[in-house]
């Protein structure tokens, strides 16, 4: 479980986001890092059970910096106030459909899919969706699917037209006409800290991974 003491530090790294308040603070951090990556080794064990490419990770293959890349941003604060894993063959630099752990007092969630595939690679997720849009549409109406990500598939990344080759009449043509392919569940504080947490993330994770293997066929 993720403990109480990484939440907090989060939560006064919020408040507090600035080099000077971090390297007093280093212990703090070192400590909520070392929890993070605890629980992402565990999370690599269980979730490899059902995923073999997972089985292979390591926690520095999962786990993301805390440091903000700033150049191109308006928002100059030097440090992400989340700390977050993506589990995914390859790991966090592969550009493959994953899933996400996103640890942020107030605003913690679990994310799963393929978010802004390469024109290629979504030419091809386009392409299967359509070929085979039974199963797709099976996958997604999978009551365990269903139940845990009752919002469905996220359409804020969409295009207003069909992309070429496609027509508006095509039965698949809202899910053709996304950019990426995301499903997300909100987690509390609570959830995080409880003793049932890698259990409570397993399951959602085996309620998506046939959609997650759906995305990663397609080529």
């Amino acid at each position: 479980m993720i403990e109480k003491s990484t939440l907090q530090f989060l939560t006064d790294l919020k408040r507090n986001n600035t080099k000077e308040w971090f390297d007093v603070h280093r212990k703090r951090y070192e400590a909520a890092k070392e929890n993070v990556q605890n629980i992402t080794g565990e999370l690599i064990k269980a979730l490899g059970v059902h995923d073999e490419d997972i089985a292979l990770l390591l926690s520095k293959d999962c786990t993301f910096r805390i440091n903000r890349d700033v150049r191109f941003s308006k928002n100059k604060t030097p440090y992400k106030t989340n700390i977050s894993a993506i589990f995914s063959k390859g790991g966090k630099k592969a550009d493959t459909a994953g899933f996400y752990v996103h640890i942020e007092p107030g605003g913690a969630f679990v994310a799963a899919g393929y978010w802004n595939p390469e024109a290629k690679k979504l030419a091809c997720v386009r392409q299967e969706i359509d070929y085979n849009f039974a199963e797709w549409k099976k996958i997604l109406g999978a009551k365990k699917f269903k139940e845990t990500f009752a919002e469905g598939l996220s359409k804020e990344d969409m295009l207003q037209r069909p992309p070429k080759g496609y027509n508006a009449e095509n039965p698949a043509i809202d899910f053709i006409k996304l950019k990426s392919f995301i499903v997300t569940k909100k987690m509390t504080d609570a959830e995080l800290q409880d003793k049932s947490f890698i259990k409570n993330i397993v399951s959602i994770f085996t309620a998506v991974k046939p959609m997650l293997d759906f995305l990663n066929t397609a080529e």
